[in-house]
């Protein structure tokens, strides 16, 4: 093997990398990552097809975001997929630094890896 891991691996990472970019310089973008059969839940509220979910990504409440990733693991699954769950901390304009979650299920279809299913959560606990 030369270094880079297994290929499942490499499309998880290159997928969660090519995500984030988007994500903070032009949530447009994201669109092509996602089909009319993509599933998202963002905090609990579920959308489904590109174009809600796209609708949903580009009005969130924010103008600047940026995220930073801490740990991120990727896994085949029986069907040729890859399931990748990423954690890290958020940025977003002035607010204070916040946890997140995410987890994104990769098909390939017609040679090309997009997003089937996404879950979002910040991470955050009320201990009260």
């Amino acid at each position: 093997m030369d270094g880079t891991g297994p290929v499942w691996q490499q499309i998880g990472s290159s997928f969660v990398q090519h995500y984030y970019r988007c994500f903070d310089t032009n949530r447009l973008l994201l669109g092509d990552l996602y089909t009319d059969s993509s599933c998202l839940t963002w905090e609990g509220e579920g959308f489904c097809g590109k174009n809600a979910i796209l609708q949903k990504l580009t009005q969130l409440p924010f103008e600047k975001v940026q995220h930073s990733i801490t740990a991120e693991d990727h896994q085949p699954t029986p069907d040729s997929c890859v399931i990748s769950m990423v954690v890290g901390q958020v940025k977003v304009d002035n607010d204070p630094v916040m946890g997140f979650h995410q987890l994104f299920h990769l098909k390939n279809v017609n040679s090309k890896w997009i997003c089937t299913n996404d879950m979002f959560r910040l991470s955050l606990h009320n201990f009260g």
